[in-house]
């Protein structure tokens, strides 16, 4: 009886998940929503004492728009890139914030990597082409990561071409 395809997996060449970064942690939030709204009763306060009473409304608008836009930084986030060699396939998974997933299945021998390369600040974009089309990768990778990154990718593109290869003992 023969073996059924899906139980044969493909061996798996290279792999990664790609993440946004983010530099405030949760306790870091806290803190600097802590020190802003201090910051913003405190200059609120005074204006309000001086007799500038609509001053003291815009100093908490300040802060909760603050608060907004790191809540928005934060659900970006989630937002995640995963890359997977294997001899036959390389396939890029994107998942945006928001769950919409988007998926392309491509052919490691028709595949090469294409960077755009700033002189002074290193790696800006990586794409995937084949067949005419580019594919944008690694989006939100800093330049040395995206360098790092192209370099593993590139290796394993390298190894997906030469083909399966077995050691004989």
């Amino acid at each position: 009886m023969p073996p059924d395809n899906d139980l044969i997996r493909e061996p798996t060449i290279f792999s990664a998940v790609l993440t946004p970064h983010r530099s405030l942690s949760r306790k870091g939030f806290l803190a600097l929503m802590l020190v802003a709204g201090g910051i913003s009763l405190v200059t609120g306060t005074t204006f309000l004492l001086a007799g500038a009473w609509p001053v003291f409304g815009f100093c908490g608008l300040d802060v909760l728009l603050l608060y907004w836009a790191l809540k928005l930084s934060y659900r970006r986030a989630t937002a995640y890139e995963q890359v997977t060699v294997t001899p036959f396939e390389l396939t890029v998974r994107q998942v945006s914030h928001r769950g919409r997933i988007s998926e392309w299945t491509l052919n490691p021998l028709w595949v090469r990597l294409d960077r755009v390369v700033h002189a002074e600040f290193g790696i800006e974009r990586l794409f995937l082409v084949s067949r005419g089309q580019r594919l944008a990768i690694a989006g939100f990778l800093g330049p040395q990561e995206k360098e790092s990154f192209a370099l593993a990718l590139s290796a394993a593109l390298g190894e997906a071409k030469r083909g399966p290869t077995r050691t004989v003992f």
